[in-house]
């Protein structure tokens, strides 16, 4: 059984400098919120994070960028971050960027206890060869560079080897939750969230709704919870717009 916890801040008390965690979300849609803000206010730094982006400026993980605490972003591409892009370009971050299914298989395999696997998505460009820029230095030219990966051929077919990915933590939201850990995530919050969460050696889960076991269908739980050690109720989440696109003049069909 995980164990419950009272707030945001008790559930995250313990993550240490340096500690590498993964986490759910797509953009600012289904991202662990509070989990986030709640680390933003411990003394942790050096932050190793895994994730398909880094939030937006002033939001979600962007709160942790601007705060200065992440060291080093796995994910699949920049978005809407000003700050993230900044940091990167000038060298005050590491990033490697990865394939999105990629990142989720990686993030999948971990969970799964699949060391490695074959994936054919960057066969041929640096992402197999190497050579993608990890780290600048300050005056723009390129510190670190991604070492090459193996390449085999499998039924005509050439596959680059990928890493699975596993975390130290891993923060996801969820609609709701039992307190068994079981989670169902809402229609496109579900994301990377079952993934991150698979992916965390402990996985801590802000749900909207804490039910009580047997409340949840067993067919409709999208993360079991043998892989939730740690659950807190916040409420239902009031999910900010990335991009604001409406018709000219506001009008309806």
């Amino acid at each position: 059984m995980p164990t419950l916890y009272d707030s945001p801040r008790d559930a995250v008390a313990d993550i240490e400098s340096g500690a590498s965690i993964a986490v759910g979300g797509f953009g600012l849609c289904g991202i662990p919120d509070a989990l986030i803000a709640a680390i933003a206010n411990t003394a942790a730094t050096d932050l190793e994070v895994f994730s398909n982006n880094c939030g937006v400026d002033g939001q979600g993980l962007g709160i942790l960028l601007e705060a200065h605490k992440i060291r080093r972003v796995v994910a699949s591409y920049v978005g809407e971050n000003k700050e993230f892009a900044r940091q990167y370009l000038s060298g005050e971050l590491e990033v490697e960027l990865t394939p999105q299914g990629t990142l989720a298989e990686r993030m999948r395999a971990g969970g799964a206890g699949i060391p490695a696997f074959f994936t054919p998505a960057g066969v041929g460009t640096p992402v197999a060869d190497g050579g993608l820029p990890w780290r600048y230095n300050t005056d723009g030219s390129v510190a670190v560079v991604s070492p090459p990966k193996e390449v085999r051929e499998f039924g005509g077919t050439r596959y680059v080897l990928e890493q699975s990915i596993n975390a130290d933590y891993a923060l996801v939201h969820a609609k709701y939750g039992d307190r068994a850990g079981n989670l169902v995530f809402d229609k496109t919050a579900m994301n990377f969230n079952p993934l991150a969460g698979m992916a965390g050696r402990i996985t801590i889960a802000q749900v909207e709704h804490l039910v009580e076991p047997g409340a949840i269908d067993p067919a409709t739980v999208h993360l079991p919870g043998i892989f939730v050690q740690r659950i807190v109720e916040t409420g239902p989440q009031h999910t900010q717009i990335e991009k604001l696109t409406i018709r000219p003049g506001g009008a309806s069909r």
